[in-house]
């Protein structure tokens, strides 16, 4: 499968927020129960840390985007990430290759760490997560409740190499 990776700009507004809702849909990808407005998905994530992954015929395959964890000084070298694939282009490749994106532009900024919460029943993107460099630092056991429902989510991170 041929994979671009380009800068998530507007232009893709209406894919990424279907690939979202399918997300929030399957139920195992967020808490979300509602794709945000394009506005407030835009105003949320940092622009020069969101990737698109588009295939050969345009259409787009997933995207990648971060936001800051915290305005605090202590916490400018941290940001917290999404991924999403659409359904159809699963076990193809996608999330390692916008990982890698993230990856590169979060270093090149000297970001020194990447986190993400996952529902432990998402086993493909814990795997994919490990693959790029991510550990496992514990469980936050019934964080939240989502339809009706209590929720673990593992808290993973990647450090920088390059960061002392």
């Amino acid at each position: 499968m041929t994979i671009r990776i380009t800068p998530l700009t507007g232009v893709y507004a209406d894919e990424v927020l279907a690939i979202y809702q399918a997300g929030i849909d399957e139920g195992n990808a967020t808490f979300e129960t509602t794709a945000p407005t394009w506005a407030e998905f835009d105003a949320a994530k940092l622009p020069e840390h969101r990737f698109a992954a588009v295939g050969a015929d345009g259409k787009l395959l997933g995207w990648i985007a971060a936001t800051r964890v915290s305005d605090r000084c202590a916490y400018a070298g941290v940001v917290e990430h999404s991924v999403y694939v659409h359904p159809a282009a699963r076990g193809q490749g996608v999330a390692g290759r916008l990982l890698a994106a993230l990856v590169e532009s979060t270093e090149a900024a000297g970001i020194w760490t990447i986190q993400s919460g996952i529902f432990p029943e998402n086993t493909a993107s814990l795997a994919v997560h490990a693959r790029a460099g991510f550990r496992v630092i514990g469980t936050r056991e019934r964080i939240g409740r989502h339809h009706g429902a209590w929720r673990d989510v593992v808290l993973l991170e990647r450090r920088s190499s390059r960061i002392d």
